[in-house]
């Protein structure tokens, strides 16, 4: 059985000619928000308005998990060994 492609439920810039929608891949594995993001504008990539746009805005999404990222771990080591909870014994 076809899915039915439609602009809200299956938008055609996301399903045709493709066995998995990518909602349906970013929930299988897991991703965040920032990632399944930047999923979204990969599989879009070129099947709605500017190809570079979409990359574009992939590469932000996955920029802001870096920065997340790298936010997290300035942050454990901060509290690991600036708040002087490590010191040597």
């Amino acid at each position: 059985m076809e899915k039915e492609h439609n602009a809200i439920s299956h938008p055609s810039h996301y399903c045709d000619g493709r066995k998995y929608e990518p909602k349906d891949v970013i929930r299988d594995w897991g991703l965040n928000f920032n990632l399944g993001s930047a999923c979204k504008y990969i599989s879009r990539a070129g099947r709605k308005g500017d190809i570079v746009e979409d990359l574009e805005k992939a590469k932000q999404f996955i920029q802001f998990e870096i920065d997340y990222i790298n936010s997290e771990k300035r942050d454990i080591w901060a509290s690991k060994f600036v708040d002087g909870s490590e010191q040597c014994k």
